[in-house]
């Protein structure tokens, strides 16, 4: 049996007393739980009546579970171990969490970016099963990966429709061509989105094959269904959604931090979940994924967050009684996923938005393509050349640049963009994950240099969860985008393009919205990756000055 347990401070403790009476006079929760697409007015009422069958995933989902279990026992059998799931965002993120949190080894793979993928493609091809993961069957980047794991496959003398398993919707363009290749193809619901749907197909396929006890998740979700769905005061549900959506003024950051909880990256994925369903409109609530008390948004909050702690389930303690607005969490990690996505949804009313669209996600893909048609080589011409770093910048007030000549000069003047009362800092590399890791040190610099909430996102992947804050939530941000030419290019099988075409496209339509949103971009190009590299780490590390 799980428990869910959401105890709260300051704030946070106001908005829970100020809104959970109210919400449970509305029967919101057993409203949800009844798939009531009446819940965030009639604007949003035709996307949430096909959005909300999540609800019942703890239920629905079970005839998976024998399912994945023969296909991971077939596959056992024929040595087939090493798994690598092709996916974006919500595709991706809810079976590393579930993954990494179980200790099973899954390789995911949710990048453009030419060398991260070709060490993909280069790891234990011979032992490898691959899960490509898209609910449209149309994401761009899935598909570039899923065409170069069937060259590479087939260059091996390897059939892939013996190894690549697809999640998809009923229906997509990616179903029907994948049963016409003879391709194993597993259907997601169609009523669930894609942040959503980590008890769905796309959670649940790639966790079972890596050896993940699916059955036990949705056990979790499934033993505190009813209490999510109860309209009672002590429904956690209720309660964390309350604290994330009702707090007046609005405490628009919300600071992510781990203290003990066990599960393995949960911040990352709650990132997108929130970030992603409520920054639109001009409002939501911007997640920032800490890494310990000492962050700064921790140890000395702003006046505009408020700091959610997943702690143990057996952890009993309270928030400190002098935090200005403090959260804790507790819970299994099939509860926690049903919690969060209910809270997400009960902002979503307060807040007065859309739960359930991204309708600045999708600007940024047309975008994307936009400049893939017209070619990568229409690049502006830079500001200025520092040593192996070019320096370019986009939207903001004209001329925010100044005289800045220098990576340190401009960042400097980037950041007297930033308001210092409700601004926020984002860093947005089009970078190997893995290899760039030590870049991500430059979130908690930043942060303490500007007193102000950083995030730190890899591109494309943070497109499909805090991208969509970016461009659609409060116009506060500033933003540092880092590219690279790639060390080697990658062609993709039967396209026109490259993947480093791809990821330069990508990154130059994301600056483009947000240049368009009125918002502040500094991008830096390192047109040689480690000398480049060297220098930005010192520029966004030491914040140095022009």
């Amino acid at each position: 049996m799980s428990s869910l347990s959401v105890s709260a401070s300051g704030a946070a403790a106001d908005a829970i007393g100020r809104h959970v009476p109210t919400l449970v006079d509305d029967a919101v929760a057993s409203r949800l739980f009844a798939k009531d697409a009446t819940l965030w007015g009639p604007e949003a009422e035709s996307e949430s009546r096909i959005r909300l069958s999540w609800v019942g995933l703890p239920r629905s989902s079970r005839p998976l579970v024998g399912e994945i279990a023969a296909l991971r026992d077939s596959f056992a059998e024929e040595g087939l171990t090493h798994v690598v799931l092709c996916g974006m965002g919500g595709s991706s993120l809810a079976p590393e969490v579930i993954c990494a949190t179980a200790g099973k080894p899954l390789v995911v793979l949710d990048s453009s970016e030419p060398d991260y993928v070709r060490r993909a493609l280069e790891d234990d091809l011979e032992h490898t099963v691959v899960v490509v993961s898209s609910k449209s069957g149309s994401t761009v980047e899935t598909d570039s990966q899923r065409r170069a794991y069937e060259q590479a496959f087939t260059d091996a003398g390897i059939d892939p429709a013996s190894r690549i398993v697809v999640v998809t919707d009923p229906g997509s363009p990616l179903d029907e061509e994948s049963r016409a290749k003879g391709y194993r193809v597993i259907n997601a619901d169609p009523e669930v989105g894609g942040r959503y749907s980590a008890l769905t197909a796309f959670g649940l396929v790639p966790s079972g094959l890596a050896g993940v006890d699916v059955e036990a998740l949705l056990d979790e979700a499934e033993s505190v269904a009813d209490l999510l769905a109860a309209d009672d005061d002590a429904n956690p549900g209720l309660r964390l959604g309350a604290a994330m959506g009702g707090t007046e003024p609005l405490r628009d950051k919300l600071v992510l931090v781990d203290d003990g909880s066990g599960i393995v990256g949960f911040a990352d994925w709650a990132e997108q979940l929130i970030a992603e369903s409520t920054g639109k409109n001009g409002t939501g609530v911007l997640p920032v994924v800490a890494g310990s008390d000492e962050d700064p948004e921790v140890a000395r909050p702003a006046a505009d967050t408020t700091v959610a702690r997943l702690v143990a389930v057996d952890d009993e303690s309270s928030p400190a009684a002098d935090a200005a607005s403090e959260v804790r969490v507790s819970g299994a990690l099939g509860a926690q996923l049903l919690l969060w996505e209910v809270a997400t949804a009960v902002a979503g009313r307060l807040l007065d938005i859309n739960p359930f669209d991204q309708p600045d996600v999708e600007s940024a893909k047309k975008a994307a393509r936009a400049l893939l048609d017209q070619g990568t080589g229409a690049t502006s011409e830079a500001a200025a050349t520092d040593g192996a770093v070019e320096i370019r910048t986009l939207g903001g007030p004209a001329d925010w640049l100044g005289d800045a000549t220098t990576v340190s000069g401009a960042v400097d003047a980037l950041l007297a963009q930033l308001d210092p009362e409700h601004g926020y800092v984002a860093v947005m590399a089009y970078l190997d994950r893995l290899a760039d890791v030590d870049l991500a040190q430059c979130r908690v610099a930043l942060a303490r240099r500007t007193g102000r909430p950083t995030t730190f996102g890899w591109g494309p992947r943070f497109l499909h969860s805090t991208g969509q804050f970016h461009k659609g939530g409060p116009a506060v941000g500033v933003y540092v985008q880092v590219t690279t030419a790639p060390k080697e290019d990658l062609s993709i099988p039967g396209r026109e393009f490259t993947f480093g075409d791809f990821i330069a496209s990508q990154a130059g339509g994301d600056a483009a919205v947000l240049a368009d949103h009125g918002r502040p971009v500094l991008q830096l190009h390192l047109t040689d990756h480690d000398a480049g590299l060297a220098q930005l780490r010192e520029a966004l590390l030491a914040g140095g000055t022009a």
